[in-house]
């Protein structure tokens, strides 16, 4: 894309007044963005009014700030065949699941190695060439075979790791997991992806769609997880560079998150939880969605319940999501995938007192007390017993004085 192109299209996103929608009557009357600034007043007002028609006619004064950093971005040099690359309406580039939806963005800022497939043409590339020369490298993001993966930013500790182990084993199942990069679910359900994608080259990729722009990384915590996915992935936005994290963004990008995917797994979510918009986004677009159940004494676990009533699938494991898709589903994912074995209790025989412990805990939160009811130790013996199980991994202490016990992730 030349500079003068670029140019037009950041100009027509910072224009006041102009959303998406009022933008492609205006790209459908007049053409490439370049063409529209060029119309006179008279001719703007065929298709808009008055004010945006003088909204049109003013050049933003950020524009010449926002053109230089894009631009510089765009050429910045990296390693591990990582790109920049933006995408607009129209584009051979550009994803065509999001042209299905009401509010498609009018450009996409992009971020790693992997390429969306449309009509069997590899594309994040510019030119013919281009795409010859990345044949070698680059994965290809097919959304037909993508999966968002959704939950609460603050999960249980089994939350986690089921979104991780889940991720994990979708992603060796060839799954490209698509989700928000937020904290807790979405973090473990990218890095279940990346597990599973470093160590095998045949694994499925993952997708981030965050709501800041992409010189910026939110949550600030998951800095490094972001190179991750940069690697051996892909970041996209809809927003331009230098973008905060603005609530309001989030919730908007959520319709990209459904739109990528074939499908969306909720894992764990509260009643009032972001993640229950892009299950409706995605029963609204015509595909499916899942759901984990939980305690019904965890509020992470009640939009989950009533997603199920409202018609989600139930899942107990990753092979019950791939068999809804028809998806092959391999040896290792199939042993990933299991939440519990064919005994209960996890796989777990009762030889040892720990053991007997971990099934008094079951697999809901339970508070110190009521576990001692349960188990008959005194209380120094059961407060060393979970205090070994923490060490190992197998138990978590929740806040509330309470205790769950962890699934291998």
């Amino acid at each position: 894309m030349e500079q003068e192109e670029l140019a037009a299209w950041l100009r027509l996103t910072l224009a006041p007044g102009i959303g998406n929608i009022t933008a492609r009557k205006l790209l459908a009357a007049f053409g490439l963005p370049i063409a529209i600034f060029e119309q006179s007043t008279a001719a703007l007002r065929q298709v808009v009014s008055e004010k945006q028609s003088e909204s049109l006619r003013t050049v933003p004064p950020e524009l010449a700030a926002l053109l230089a950093t894009t631009w510089d971005w765009l050429h910045q040099e990296t390693t591990d065949h990582i790109r920049h690359q933006v995408l607009v309406l129209g584009d051979s580039a550009y994803p065509e699941a999001l042209l299905r939806l009401d509010d498609p963005p009018l450009m996409l800022y992009a971020l790693g190695v992997a390429r969306f497939k449309k009509n069997d043409t590899l594309a994040l590339t510019n030119t013919a060439a281009d795409a010859t020369e990345d044949a070698a490298f680059r994965p290809v993001i097919d959304t037909a075979s993508s999966l968002a993966v959704v939950g609460s930013r603050n999960p249980t500790p089994q939350g986690a790791a089921n979104a991780k182990r889940f991720s994990k084993a979708m992603a060796q199942a060839g799954l490209t997991i698509v989700s928000g990069l937020a904290l807790g679910v979405d973090g473990a359900a990218h890095a279940g992806a990346l597990d599973a994608a470093e160590k095998s080259g045949n694994a499925g990729l993952t997708v981030a769609v965050v709501g800041t722009g992409l010189d910026r990384v939110y949550p600030s915590a998951h800095r490094e997880l972001a190179h991750r996915i940069a690697r051996h992935g892909l970041l996209i936005s809809e927003y331009p560079l230098g973008t905060p994290p603005l609530n309001a963004n989030f919730p908007k990008r959520n319709r990209l998150i459904a739109g990528l995917s074939n499908g969306t797994l909720v894992v764990e979510a509260a009643l009032k939880s972001g993640s229950l918009i892009t299950a409706r986004l995605t029963t609204d677009q015509g595909k499916e969605v899942f759901a984990i159940p939980g305690s019904i004494h965890a509020a992470q676990s009640h939009g989950c319940h009533l997603l199920i009533k409202q018609g989600a699938k139930l899942v107990e494991s990753a092979q019950d999501i791939l068999e809804e898709l028809q998806w092959p589903l391999t040896a290792h994912a199939a042993a990933l995938s299991t939440a519990s074995d064919s005994d209960g209790h996890g796989g777990l025989a009762c030889n040892t007192p720990n053991d007997a412990l971990l099934m008094a805990l079951g697999f809901d939160p339970v508070g110190l007390d009521a576990l001692q009811a349960r188990c008959g130790l005194d209380t120094a013996d059961l407060q060393a017993q979970l205090m070994g199980l923490e060490l190992d991994g197998k138990v978590a202490r929740l806040p509330g004085g309470l205790f769950q016990r962890q699934s291998a992730a």
